[in-house]
């Protein structure tokens, strides 16, 4: 199991859990009370599931893809270690994955 730290938008540890490696962090996140979206259902076709991750955790996971990178133009409060939750697939790793809900992230579909 990996560990994912989730922050709130101020920085502040929100809730720990364990993820399966393998698994989608969309997924997880919601699954822990995360308030993410995730409007398109993980096809890529909105940035209601942006997050934002430690510069360290962006460097060690795969490149986003072009298609990634243009909707995460759409989304608030984007940093250089944006990513779309549903793009992210947990590593497996002994090193925790830290990621930050940006301010003004809603879940409206209530989950």
């Amino acid at each position: 199991m990996t560990l994912v730290r989730f922050l709130k938008a101020d920085g502040e540890v929100d809730r720990v859990v364990e993820a399966e490696p393998g698994s989608v962090l969309l997924d997880v996140a919601q699954k822990n009370g995360q308030p993410l979206e995730g409007t398109c259902e993980g096809q890529m076709a909105c940035s209601t599931c942006h997050v934002i991750l430690s510069k360290d955790d962006f460097d060690r996971l795969p490149i986003e893809s072009e298609e990634e990178d243009d909707l995460l133009d759409l989304a608030m409060h984007v940093t250089r270690t944006s990513r779309l939750a549903c793009q992210i697939v947990i590593p497996d790793s002994d090193t925790p994955l830290t990621v930050k809900v940006p301010p003004g992230a809603r879940d409206w579909s209530g989950r």
